[in-house]
């Protein structure tokens, strides 16, 4: 009896020491331009994501998250815990993609608690190599340039001449190498491959962020196939069978964790990194617009949290963020934080949530700009242009030209024109603005009541409308000062050209 007394109390002492310093191996798997919609566990009807699925129902999925409207402004805040514009991204282009110096980054941190660190796939936060993941506290860097594979702009932002989906040329620790396969296929591979010869050692952070499902639409051919009748077009099922893929290698992926013997040691993240491209007009989960857009089609993603044995399998409803990720892995690796990067971090903990999905979780103020104002143009003139504040219940937006989805049916067929999607040519140009960007044109919708902002309530509670946007004013001013990238000089040539160049000798 006494025996089961001690064993009953150490279970209880267990439980209440809770997860925070258990240092999990973590891999995050963060996929480009997939939206909320777009997988079969969030009522998909066409496309089919079993294993996303799977990290859906086996982890703490949370149902109310927000990220930026596109790609380099929430990797930035992942890796920094605060908004992308303290961080001077303000577009994913023009020297504007770049994460400044200043920042401390997860990677780092995370060494300082013992922890190897591996980027596999997307970076773009920066193509010269002072800004490269190794320069940011990653040991292991096997990544593309700018924010697409084969993707060129004016300035740094480029990647390796001729880069194409299949067979793509990929920096290694400061080298190319010229690979085989497919990419997702190629970086999953690679990040395994890392993960095998690091397991046991001490833990890892594995950051594995897929290319796809971003445009170009360019699926391996058996997984177009798949969706060739079941869609309308050629982008769509090429988009569809980009994710088919992913999801696959993610299956791959957790049972090789389960062949290691390291399942239940390994805490596996799933995120997308903006609202929805190619796949919103078959569903997009009842949101309003897309990716680019301040809409909650634009900023609400997927965030799938998986830890065997540790985390209890539940939904989080309460209001939750992209600067949320770094101080919750801060936390689970028993990191200590300086004043200084304590100064940074603006995001929670996710850790209680994570033990308790009903813990208590105070309202918050979530600020969104999509940014992309033309290159030297004074930012003042665009600061209502497609912004948006967060609460629990409120969504207060000023964004020109938006119009709602069709009620009930988890289309975007109106999603508002963009100039972010895969298929823009010009670089400076920006999401269409309202009459007169100079001046607020505030909606607010009550997403409690009316999740797919259908009905702007802003007439009937101007209490609310006064006290958010002198919230986004207040918010709007702290950031001027860390724009440090707007009056950049353009680099004569893409970095990434000029190193494969010399490697390679202009072949």
């Amino acid at each position: 009896m006494i025996r089961v007394f001690f064993l009953l109390l150490l279970g209880v002492l267990s439980a209440h020491a809770g997860i925070a310093g258990k240092r999990p191996n973590i891999i995050l798997v963060l996929t480009d331009d997939q939206g909320y919609g777009d997988m079969s566990c969030h009522g998909n009807p066409v496309l089919k994501t079993p294993n996303m699925d799977r990290l859906n129902a086996e982890g703490v999925h949370f149902e109310d998250f927000c990220v930026s409207p596109t790609c380099a402004p929430t990797r930035s805040a992942l890796l920094t815990g605060r908004h992308e514009f303290k961080n001077g991204i303000t577009h994913t282009i023009l020297e504007r993609e770049r994460l400044t110096p200043d920042a401390t980054t997860l990677a780092q941190v995370l060494k300082t608690a013992g922890y190897t660190t591996g980027i596999f796939g997307k970076w773009h936060l920066g193509d010269e190599p002072d800004r490269w993941p190794s320069a940011r506290g990653f040991d292991e860097m096997f990544t593309h340039g700018a924010g697409g594979i084969g993707q060129s702009y004016p300035g740094s932002c480029g990647d390796a001449p001729g880069n194409k989906y299949f067979d793509p040329a990929i920096l290694h620790n400061g080298m190319f190498e010229k690979t085989k396969g497919y990419c997702t296929d190629v970086f999953f591979a690679q990040a395994k491959k890392w993960i095998d010869s690091v397991k046991g050692k001490q833990p890892f952070y594995c950051h594995i962020a897929t290319n796809a499902p971003h445009g170009p639409y360019i699926a391996r051919p058996e997984d177009k196939a798949l969706y060739d009748v079941k869609v309308d077009g050629a982008d769509a099922a090429n988009f569809f069978g980009m994710l088919h893929n992913i999801d696959e290698n993610i299956g791959l992926l957790l049972a090789k964790l389960k062949e290691w013997g390291i399942d239940n040691d390994t805490l596996v993240i799933f995120m997308n990194d903006n609202g929805g491209t190619a796949g919103v007009r078959t569903y997009n989960a009842g949101l309003r617009a897309n990716k680019g857009s301040p809409w909650m089609g634009g900023i609400k993603a997927s965030s799938l949290w998986r830890w065997p044995g540790t985390l209890t399998p539940a939904p989080v409803n309460q209001l939750c963020a992209h600067i949320d990720f770094f101080p919750t892995l801060a936390e689970l690796a028993g990191a200590k934080l300086d004043d200084k990067v304590k100064a940074q971090v603006e995001g929670r903990s996710l850790v209680p949530l994570l033990e308790n999905p009903n813990a208590e979780w105070a309202d918050r103020q979530i600020f969104t700009h999509v940014g992309r104002w033309p290159k030297d143009a004074d930012p003042q003139k665009y600061k209502f242009t497609n912004c948006s504040v967060r609460t629990a219940r409120w969504h207060l937006v000023s964004a020109g030209g938006a119009r709602p989805n069709a009620k009930g049916k988890g289309k975007a067929k109106d999603a508002p024109k963009t100039s972010v999607g895969p298929a823009s040519k010009d670089a400076t140009a920006i999401v269409r603005a309202g009459p007169d960007p100079m001046k607020a044109s505030w909606q607010l919708f009550d997403l409690q009541a009316d999740p797919g902002e259908q009905t702007d309530l802003a007439a009937a509670h101007p209490d609310v409308v006064k006290q958010l946007a002198a919230a986004y004013d207040q918010w709007w001013d702290s950031v001027q000062s860390m724009l440090v990238n707007e009056k950049a000089p353009l680099a004569a040539e893409n970095p990434f050209k000029t190193l494969y160049l010399k490697q390679f000798g202009g072949k």
